[in-house]
């Protein structure tokens, strides 16, 4: 496996990009202190290395407000998580799953229009096969978010 090393400059490149990934090159040039080329160069390297996968829109507190978002506490059968992750994974409605330790062993980020579907989700989620238990907890507000 190769070494990606990133710069401090690189840290502030991405850092300046997870604001506004479609600030133009010649704005983040002139933020960094860096010349347009070098900034486009360095973009490229990141690329080509692995550590700018793609971009992304980030959408408005406004627009997501009206969703309903939860953290849903996943406990599975031995040998599930393959087929498990596959179903959720073309589950639209869940946009984060992390693999976590301890008595759960997923965790999904959920989000939906409405406490109803929310709560057809959850059942959903929990009459996959393979998984045990589920857990959830609506998130009532994001106070911090990077």
């Amino acid at each position: 496996m190769t070494t990606v090393t990133i710069t401090d400059a690189d840290r502030a490149l991405l850092d300046l990009l997870g604001q506004n990934a479609r600030m133009p090159t010649a704005t983040l040039a002139r933020r960094l202190g860096l010349s347009r080329t070098t900034v486009q160069a360095r973009l490229e390297r990141l690329e080509r290395e692995g550590v700018i996968t793609g971009y992304g829109v980030r959408l408005s507190d406004e627009y997501r407000g009206g969703f309903v978002k939860a953290h849903v506490l996943i406990t599975l059968a031995p040998k599930s998580l393959p087929r498990v992750t596959a179903e959720l994974n073309g589950i639209p409605e869940v946009r984060t799953l992390h693999s976590v330790s301890g008595t759960y062993d997923l965790i999904a980020i959920v989000s939906a229009a409405s406490i109803a579907e929310l709560d057809h989700l959850i059942d959903r989620i929990g009459a996959l096969e393979g998984v045990e238990r589920t857990l959830s907890s609506i998130i009532l507000s994001t106070r911090i978010q990077r």
